[in-house]
């Protein structure tokens, strides 16, 4: 578990709550900028899952966002509450009246585990775990932006070098996008950090290539500093987060966000994959590729 943060000397806090979980979301945005490091992996995984706070514990959310438990109170008090229950109950206030599928899953996966009563099976967890991937895909489909796609796609087609960002959780991803993307003519690079060599994989950026940048709270540093040097060439970023808070946002010339659902702990990629494989066929419409002919490389089965 991570230390515990101290608070900074020059910490300012808020002298009485907000009125609503709206525009308690609104301060967070005015005042990211000037958080601490570790309130602004909170703020930013409360501004993206606002509607889970009202069922997520404590614990739940240090756990995400890799910081003691601690921190979260340090941010509740940072905008006026008393604690993080104060801060929970305005969402529960706000989210009474339109419980969502996340808060679903989300109170019948625990109950399942809580309930001695009652033994939590294989084939229920499984399901629920469905559920989790089901409503990340849904609330992708209501929220894409399609404008920030459409620039998507032109930077991705109108760029000859192409470096994919992805490490830890996000490798995965940006293995698969690599993979789609390297059935066009165009020059992919996959960036790991493997052994940590970023450095050594960014080196070849020049101006006009395109970094395409996988992240996800708390933000790998070193995916961050992939795109800080991304820029410093002059080179294009697209950024493929979690929130428009996230440190990468503000690099990109495109953002997409993706909000995965997750079991406890378990946060799911379906989504992400989702709309990486949506971004690929999207290019190689624009790039007059007949997907349907794209095959396997000759010698090898699945």
């Amino acid at each position: 578990m991570p230390r515990p943060a101290l608070p900074a000397k020059d910490e300012i806090s808020f002298a009485s709550p907000p009125v609503n979980a709206e525009r308690l979301l609104q301060m967070i945005s005015e005042e990211y900028d000037a958080l601490p490091r570790q309130l602004k992996r909170v703020a930013s995984y409360i501004s993206q899952q606002s509607e889970r706070i009202m069922v997520d514990r404590i614990s739940d959310i240090a756990r995400e966002c890799e910081v003691h438990p601690s921190a979260i109170v340090r941010f509740s008090q940072r905008f006026g509450f008393s604690g993080f229950s104060e801060m929970q109950a305005l969402f529960r206030q706000a989210w009474t009246h339109k419980t969502t599928p996340a808060q679903n899953y989300q109170q019948r996966i625990r109950s399942l585990i809580a309930n001695n009563s009652q033994t939590a099976n294989s084939g229920d967890l499984a399901r629920e775990c469905i559920d989790a991937t089901l409503s990340g895909i849904e609330r992708l489909g209501r929220e894409l932006d399609e404008v920030a796609f459409d620039t998507a796609v032109d930077l991705i087609v109108n760029a000859d070098d192409i470096y994919v960002v992805g490490v830890r959780r996000s490798f995965a991803v940006a293995d698969y996008l690599v993979y789609n993307l390297q059935h066009t003519q165009k020059r992919i690079h996959l960036v790991s950090g493997i052994g940590g060599s970023y450095r050594e994989q960014m080196r070849s950026v020049r101006a006009n290539d395109l970094v395409i940048a996988i992240s996800f709270v708390p933000y790998a540093k070193e995916t961050q500093h992939c795109l800080r040097f991304a820029r410093q060439q002059d080179a294009n970023a697209l950024i493929i987060t979690d929130s428009p808070l996230s440190p990468l946002a503000k690099l990109a010339n495109s953002v997409l966000l993706v909000n995965e659902g997750s079991a406890l702990a378990f946060r799911s990629l379906s989504a992400t994959l989702c709309l990486c494989q949506a971004l690929f066929v999207a290019v190689a419409y624009r790039l007059g590729l007949n997907v349907d002919e794209i095959h396997e490389q000759a010698g090898f089965d699945d």
